[in-house]
């Protein structure tokens, strides 16, 4: 049996940056995210959204890529999501996400941060954000 321990944060956006996740859809979809997740044996430890973005941490099992983690959480809740027509649009997720690791000692940082996001994005834009993560992981940002 392996034993694996590699908790992640991922930041993911909707298509175009659009505005989409009204607070009426929000946690409609971020429980089903979470529901999807745990039915796929992903560990999802905290979930939140803006109209625009979601912010995830997770545990990445040892059986499972990055990017297919990913993709069930990201591609089966859009599909989800047009099919039950919780939003008046068509409904899609950015393709790009920004994923780091998380230690130990950061965990209770990052899920602070993912929970007050409220609060924080009344300072900061997505944009500004995701760029802010970009740098600082030392990522190149194309666009």
């Amino acid at each position: 049996m392996s034993y694996v321990k590699v908790m992640i944060h991922a930041v993911w956006g909707t298509k175009n940056n659009q505005n989409l996740i009204s607070s009426e859809v929000r946690p409609i979809l971020i429980d089903h995210i979470r529901e999807n997740a745990k039915a796929k044996g992903i560990f999802i430890d905290t979930l939140n959204s803006q109209p625009d973005h979601v912010h995830c941490l997770f545990a990445l099992n040892a059986d499972m890529a990055l990017s297919k983690a990913l993709n069930l959480m990201k591609g089966e809740s859009s599909f989800w999501a047009n099919k039950q027509h919780i939003i008046n649009f068509h409904f899609g997720w950015a393709n790009d996400y920004f994923a780091a690791s998380v230690s130990d000692s950061q965990l209770n940082k990052v899920r602070d941060y993912i929970r007050n996001q409220d609060e924080h994005h009344r300072k900061e834009t997505y944009t500004d954000e995701y760029n802010k993560f970009m740098n600082s992981y030392g990522f190149e940002i194309h666009g």
